[in-house]
Protein backbone atom coordinates (compact mmCIF):
# COMPACT_ATOMS: atom_id res chain seq x y z
CA UNK A 1 0.00 0.00 0.00
CA UNK A 2 2.84 2.38 0.83
CA UNK A 3 4.40 2.04 -2.63
CA UNK A 4 1.08 2.51 -4.41
CA UNK A 5 0.31 5.57 -2.28
CA UNK A 6 3.72 7.04 -3.10
CA UNK A 7 3.17 6.53 -6.82
CA UNK A 8 -0.25 8.18 -6.72
CA UNK A 9 1.14 11.14 -4.78
CA UNK A 10 3.92 11.47 -7.35
CA UNK A 11 1.36 11.79 -10.15
CA UNK A 12 -0.74 14.33 -8.26
CA UNK A 13 2.14 16.45 -6.94
CA UNK A 14 4.08 16.69 -10.21
CA UNK A 15 1.16 17.37 -12.57
CA UNK A 16 1.78 21.11 -12.43
CA UNK A 17 5.47 20.44 -13.16
CA UNK A 18 4.45 18.55 -16.30
CA UNK A 19 2.27 21.46 -17.42
CA UNK A 20 5.20 23.83 -16.97
CA UNK A 21 7.68 21.49 -18.61
CA UNK A 22 5.44 21.04 -21.66
CA UNK A 23 5.93 24.68 -22.57
CA UNK A 24 9.63 24.95 -21.80
CA UNK A 25 12.44 24.56 -24.35
CA UNK A 26 13.88 21.05 -24.35
CA UNK A 27 16.82 20.57 -22.02
CA UNK A 28 19.63 18.12 -22.59
CA UNK A 29 20.98 16.03 -19.76
CA UNK A 30 18.25 13.50 -19.15
CA UNK A 31 18.94 9.78 -18.93
CA UNK A 32 19.16 8.34 -22.45
CA UNK A 33 19.45 4.90 -24.01
CA UNK A 34 23.15 4.56 -23.32
CA UNK A 35 25.84 7.06 -24.18
CA UNK A 36 25.30 6.65 -27.92
CA UNK A 37 21.65 7.60 -27.46
CA UNK A 38 22.71 10.48 -25.25
CA UNK A 39 25.14 11.84 -27.83
CA UNK A 40 22.52 11.43 -30.56
CA UNK A 41 20.14 13.40 -28.41
CA UNK A 42 22.71 16.20 -28.13
CA UNK A 43 22.99 16.38 -31.91
CA UNK A 44 19.20 16.33 -32.32
CA UNK A 45 18.81 19.07 -29.73
CA UNK A 46 21.34 21.26 -31.55
CA UNK A 47 19.51 20.72 -34.84
CA UNK A 48 16.17 21.53 -33.25
CA UNK A 49 17.61 24.67 -31.68
CA UNK A 50 19.01 25.86 -35.02
CA UNK A 51 15.68 25.20 -36.73
CA UNK A 52 13.83 26.99 -33.95
CA UNK A 53 16.14 30.02 -34.12
CA UNK A 54 15.74 30.20 -37.90
CA UNK A 55 11.98 30.07 -37.52
CA UNK A 56 12.04 32.78 -34.87
CA UNK A 57 14.29 34.99 -37.00
CA UNK A 58 11.81 34.75 -39.87
CA UNK A 59 8.97 35.44 -37.45
CA UNK A 60 10.69 38.56 -36.10
CA UNK A 61 11.37 39.83 -39.64
CA UNK A 62 7.66 39.48 -40.42
CA UNK A 63 6.86 41.52 -37.33
CA UNK A 64 9.26 44.23 -38.46
CA UNK A 65 7.39 44.47 -41.74
CA UNK A 66 4.03 44.70 -39.95
CA UNK A 67 4.23 46.89 -36.79
CA UNK A 68 0.60 46.12 -35.96
CA UNK A 69 1.53 42.55 -35.04
CA UNK A 70 2.78 42.56 -31.48
CA UNK A 71 3.07 39.84 -28.90
CA UNK A 72 5.39 37.62 -27.00
CA UNK A 73 7.78 35.22 -28.62
CA UNK A 74 6.04 31.83 -28.92
CA UNK A 75 7.33 29.04 -26.70
CA UNK A 76 8.08 25.64 -28.28
CA UNK A 77 5.92 22.78 -27.04
CA UNK A 78 7.56 19.57 -25.85
CA UNK A 79 5.41 16.93 -27.48
CA UNK A 80 6.79 14.00 -25.49
CA UNK A 81 5.64 15.72 -22.29
CA UNK A 82 2.15 16.19 -23.73
CA UNK A 83 2.08 12.54 -24.80
CA UNK A 84 3.04 11.51 -21.27
CA UNK A 85 0.30 13.66 -19.77
CA UNK A 86 -2.33 12.21 -22.11
CA UNK A 87 -1.30 8.62 -21.38
CA UNK A 88 -1.10 9.11 -17.60
CA UNK A 89 -4.41 10.96 -17.41
CA UNK A 90 -6.21 8.37 -19.53
CA UNK A 91 -4.85 5.49 -17.42
CA UNK A 92 -5.70 7.06 -14.05
CA UNK A 93 -9.21 8.15 -15.10
CA UNK A 94 -9.99 4.74 -16.61
CA UNK A 95 -8.83 3.05 -13.41
CA UNK A 96 -10.95 5.38 -11.27
CA UNK A 97 -13.96 4.72 -13.51
CA UNK A 98 -13.58 0.96 -13.10
CA UNK A 99 -13.03 1.06 -9.34
CA UNK A 100 -15.94 3.47 -8.83
CA UNK A 101 -18.23 1.31 -10.96
CA UNK A 102 -17.48 -1.68 -8.73
CA UNK A 103 -16.98 -0.13 -5.28
CA UNK A 104 -18.89 3.15 -5.16
CA UNK A 105 -22.51 2.93 -4.05
CA UNK A 106 -25.23 4.75 -5.93
CA UNK A 107 -26.53 8.04 -4.51
CA UNK A 108 -29.28 7.79 -1.92
CA UNK A 109 -32.83 7.90 -3.29
CA UNK A 110 -34.85 10.77 -1.79
CA UNK A 111 -38.46 10.22 -0.64
CA UNK A 112 -41.17 10.66 -3.23
CA UNK A 113 -42.60 14.12 -3.58
CA UNK A 114 -45.77 14.82 -1.59
CA UNK A 115 -48.17 17.70 -1.41
CA UNK A 116 -47.57 20.09 1.43
CA UNK A 117 -49.71 19.52 4.49
CA UNK A 118 -50.04 20.81 8.02
CA UNK A 119 -48.91 18.44 10.76
CA UNK A 120 -51.89 18.05 13.08
CA UNK A 121 -50.36 15.62 15.55
CA UNK A 122 -46.93 15.06 17.09
CA UNK A 123 -46.57 11.83 15.11
CA UNK A 124 -47.24 13.65 11.84
CA UNK A 125 -44.75 16.39 12.75
CA UNK A 126 -42.07 13.80 13.52
CA UNK A 127 -42.79 12.03 10.24
CA UNK A 128 -42.44 15.30 8.30
CA UNK A 129 -39.18 16.13 10.08
CA UNK A 130 -37.80 12.65 9.34
CA UNK A 131 -38.77 13.02 5.68
CA UNK A 132 -37.05 16.42 5.51
CA UNK A 133 -33.88 14.88 6.97
CA UNK A 134 -33.95 12.11 4.35
CA UNK A 135 -34.25 14.69 1.57
CA UNK A 136 -31.29 16.68 2.91
CA UNK A 137 -29.19 13.54 3.33
CA UNK A 138 -29.95 12.48 -0.26
CA UNK A 139 -28.96 15.92 -1.56
CA UNK A 140 -25.73 15.91 0.46
CA UNK A 141 -24.90 12.39 -0.70
CA UNK A 142 -25.43 13.35 -4.32
CA UNK A 143 -22.95 16.25 -4.14
CA UNK A 144 -20.49 14.52 -1.79
CA UNK A 145 -17.00 15.70 -2.94
CA UNK A 146 -15.64 12.24 -2.07
CA UNK A 147 -17.80 10.71 -4.82
CA UNK A 148 -16.10 9.92 -8.12
CA UNK A 149 -18.01 11.40 -11.05
CA UNK A 150 -18.15 10.39 -14.69
CA UNK A 151 -18.59 13.99 -15.84
CA UNK A 152 -17.08 17.32 -14.80
CA UNK A 153 -13.70 17.33 -13.07
CA UNK A 154 -11.93 14.34 -14.61
CA UNK A 155 -8.23 15.14 -14.34
CA UNK A 156 -5.17 13.08 -13.54
CA UNK A 157 -4.54 14.71 -10.11
CA UNK A 158 -8.17 14.28 -9.06
CA UNK A 159 -8.18 10.64 -10.16
CA UNK A 160 -4.87 9.97 -8.39
CA UNK A 161 -6.11 11.49 -5.12
CA UNK A 162 -9.44 9.65 -5.33
CA UNK A 163 -7.64 6.34 -5.87
CA UNK A 164 -5.27 7.24 -3.03
CA UNK A 165 -8.26 7.64 -0.70
CA UNK A 166 -9.48 4.18 -1.69
CA UNK A 167 -6.07 2.62 -1.12
CA UNK A 168 -5.75 4.32 2.28
CA UNK A 169 -9.27 3.22 3.25
CA UNK A 170 -10.52 6.78 3.73
CA UNK A 171 -14.26 7.25 4.46
CA UNK A 172 -16.57 7.97 1.57
CA UNK A 173 -19.51 6.58 -0.42
CA UNK A 174 -17.53 3.44 -1.27
CA UNK A 175 -17.08 -0.01 0.14
CA UNK A 176 -13.63 -1.27 1.10
CA UNK A 177 -11.74 -2.23 -2.06
CA UNK A 178 -10.69 -5.83 -2.58
CA UNK A 179 -7.13 -7.11 -2.88
CA UNK A 180 -7.57 -7.56 -6.64
CA UNK A 181 -8.80 -3.98 -6.97
CA UNK A 182 -5.86 -2.73 -4.91
CA UNK A 183 -3.44 -4.67 -7.12
CA UNK A 184 -5.06 -3.13 -10.20
CA UNK A 185 -4.60 0.35 -8.75
CA UNK A 186 -1.00 -0.50 -7.85
CA UNK A 187 -0.13 -1.56 -11.40
CA UNK A 188 -1.68 1.56 -12.94
CA UNK A 189 -0.11 3.86 -10.34
CA UNK A 190 3.36 2.39 -10.82
CA UNK A 191 3.19 2.78 -14.59
CA UNK A 192 1.86 6.33 -14.35
CA UNK A 193 4.48 7.42 -11.82
CA UNK A 194 7.27 5.89 -13.89
CA UNK A 195 6.13 7.87 -16.92
CA UNK A 196 5.94 11.10 -14.93
CA UNK A 197 9.38 10.62 -13.37
CA UNK A 198 10.95 9.71 -16.71
CA UNK A 199 9.39 12.72 -18.45
CA UNK A 200 10.60 15.11 -15.75
CA UNK A 201 13.90 13.25 -15.22
CA UNK A 202 13.43 13.20 -11.45
CA UNK A 203 14.28 9.58 -10.73
CA UNK A 204 17.68 7.90 -10.69
CA UNK A 205 17.98 5.21 -13.35
CA UNK A 206 20.44 2.49 -14.25
CA UNK A 207 20.67 0.23 -17.29
CA UNK A 208 23.13 -2.37 -18.52
CA UNK A 209 24.28 -1.99 -22.11
CA UNK A 210 24.07 -4.99 -24.43
CA UNK A 211 27.59 -4.26 -25.73
CA UNK A 212 30.34 -5.40 -23.34
CA UNK A 213 33.42 -3.41 -22.38
CA UNK A 214 35.92 -3.34 -25.28
CA UNK A 215 38.82 -3.76 -22.86
CA UNK A 216 37.71 -6.67 -20.64
CA UNK A 217 34.33 -7.83 -22.02
CA UNK A 218 32.76 -6.90 -18.70
CA UNK A 219 29.21 -5.59 -18.32
CA UNK A 220 28.78 -1.82 -18.76
CA UNK A 221 26.20 -0.04 -16.60
CA UNK A 222 24.88 3.41 -17.48
CA UNK A 223 23.81 5.61 -14.59
CA UNK A 224 21.80 8.81 -14.94
CA UNK A 225 18.51 10.52 -14.24
CA UNK A 226 17.69 13.17 -11.64
CA UNK A 227 19.05 15.77 -14.06
CA UNK A 228 22.52 14.23 -14.09
CA UNK A 229 24.65 13.62 -17.17
CA UNK A 230 24.71 9.88 -18.00
CA UNK A 231 27.91 8.05 -17.07
CA UNK A 232 28.92 4.53 -18.17
CA UNK A 233 30.91 2.29 -15.85
CA UNK A 234 32.46 -1.09 -16.55
CA UNK A 235 31.80 -3.49 -13.69
CA UNK A 236 34.86 -5.51 -14.69
CA UNK A 237 37.85 -3.21 -15.16
CA UNK A 238 36.25 -0.10 -13.70
CA UNK A 239 36.69 2.09 -16.79
CA UNK A 240 34.32 5.10 -16.97
CA UNK A 241 32.89 6.86 -20.01
CA UNK A 242 31.14 10.20 -20.23
CA UNK A 243 29.87 12.16 -23.22
CA UNK A 244 33.33 13.73 -23.37
CA UNK A 245 34.95 10.32 -23.89
CA UNK A 246 36.71 7.68 -21.82
CA UNK A 247 38.04 8.41 -18.36
CA UNK A 248 40.95 6.45 -16.90
CA UNK A 249 39.89 3.64 -14.59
Amino acid sequence: MTTTATHLRTCAMHWTDLHEAAGQPATVGAFGLGLRGYLARLDAADAEQLEYEAHQAAHLRSLERDPIQIGERPVPVRLHILDTMRAVEAALIACADDIAHAAQRAPMTPPRAQRAAVARTRAERLAWEDRARQIEQAKADLVDPRRWRYTGRRTAPHAALWLLARVERKPGPCRRITEDEERRIGVVAAGAAERVERALDIAAQQRTLSTPCPDCDGAVDVHGGEGRVPVAHCTGCGRIWTEAGAVAA
